[in-house]
């Protein structure tokens, strides 16, 4: 099962995009756990973890993030427009394109 973690500052805007991204997985039948963090506990929750994305507002924090997340783990900032309407099946599809595409 691969697993995505959406970071903002208190992990709360993330909430609810993590909501509809799990709405478009269960309609996809992908196997994907999919959860949301306050970038302050971002370290307790990387167990596991196939990518990392940043809520627009937060995208100030990518270096910093990158440098607290495993190399191999990519970094990748969601689309503002996809996220202000949340758009949970495109932020999702990205998601499992960018895991698949670094697995071969």
């Amino acid at each position: 099962m691969k697993k995505i973690l959406l970071v903002c500052s208190a992990g709360m805007s993330t909430s609810l995009m993590v909501a509809k991204m799990k709405e478009a997985a269960e309609a996809s039948g992908e196997s994907v756990r999919i959860m949301a963090s306050a970038e302050a506990d971002l370290e307790e929750n990387l167990e596991g973890v196939n990518l990392v994305l940043l809520g627009p507002q937060v995208r100030y924090l990518e270096a910093k993030l990158r440098s607290r997340v495993p190399a191999e783990v990519p970094v990748r900032v969601i689309d503002s427009v996809d996220y202000g309407t949340m758009n949970g099946a495109k932020v999702l599809a990205g998601a499992m394109a960018e895991i698949k595409g670094r697995e071969g």
